[in-house]
């Protein structure tokens, strides 16, 4: 399905500030056009690649998956809050266990404090625009919790299944929100967002946690289920910023064009609320959250 979901220009964050918040309280999803500029994005693009590149595949082999969650134990993964860590397509090897691409071509994000430790991601991440975004949706506090870029290359790009960030990404009171930048062009042939607008105002219903003594677990909290016929697509241009509530559920279709749909991901979360031990994510000591 397609349809119209709260659209602003990039200007408005300026000029209508207060129409951005009570879309976004409405709807649970707002876009920003025009957000940042196509040298912008472009920058972005060349760095992750540069990151890429330097990437020791051998050394790494993690798969991420939505669909199996096979990475969701993997210490590689739990340990990624507090670096920069690299995580596979599903399909990126063939039966033999050698790669079907080249590495650009088979890398299904880089996560997960880019903002942090990443000069580009970091300059980027931390500007009074992004701080103005946070603040437009109702941030007083914000804090970067979490950043990835997610590459979506073409043809195996994997599907994300409907799911509700806050269900990773938890705090008391539930404070998180998601900013998704189109570095590529984003459309429903080549996978791009979509959501239930409104349904962020139902339940939470799943937390995903680090067990006592290892490993990660679902815990079921509604059995409600999503109302998936009425997901609506948000197509991007370059440049669009995609902001949308912790509870918002969302998904993505697999990319089987010809054509990249990589994404810039950053996670927020109120420096006021409790984020639990029990989180997936947690920073090393010593490495602090921070605000703008």
């Amino acid at each position: 399905m397609t349809g119209a979901l709260p659209t602003f220009s990039v200007a408005s964050l300026d000029e209508d500030a207060a129409g951005i918040r009570a879309a976004f309280d409405e709807a649970g999803v707002v876009i920003l056009k025009g957000f940042a500029t196509r040298e912008a994005c472009a920058a972005l693009k060349t760095r992750a690649f540069e990151l890429v590149d330097g990437f020791d595949i051998d050394a790494h082999r993690t798969v991420f998956s939505t669909t199996t969650q096979a990475h969701a134990a993997d210490a590689h993964f739990l340990n990624s809050g507090g670096a920069i860590s690299f995580f596979l397509e599903e399909e990126a090897y063939d039966a033999n266990g050698n790669l079907k691409h080249g590495k650009r071509q088979s890398i299904n994000k880089i996560g997960h404090a880019l903002h942090d430790l990443d000069p580009v991601f970091s300059a980027f991440s931390h500007s009074r625009k992004m701080e103005a975004a946070a603040r437009a949706v109702g941030f007083d506090a914000p804090l970067l919790l979490q950043s990835m870029v997610i590459l979506k290359p073409p043809s195996i790009g994997g599907e994300v299944t409907c799911h509700q960030d806050s269900t990773f990404l938890y705090t008391e009171p539930e404070s998180c929100v998601g900013f998704w930048l189109a570095i590529d062009e984003a459309t429903l042939e080549n996978g791009c967002m979509e959501f239930i607008p409104g349904e962020h105002r139902g339940p939470l219903r799943r937390l995903f946690r680090r067990k006592d003594g290892g490993g990660t677990e679902f815990i079921e909290l509604s059995d409600a289920p999503y109302t998936e016929e009425r997901r609506v697509a948000a197509p991007a241009g370059v440049g669009d910023l995609v902001i949308f509530a912790g509870r918002a559920p969302h998904m993505s279709r697999a990319n089987r064009s010809d054509r990249p749909r990589m994404a810039y991901t950053l996670h927020m979360i109120d420096a006021r609320a409790r984020y639990p031990a029990f989180n997936w994510l947690q920073r090393p000591e010593g490495m602090p959250l921070r605000g703008f």
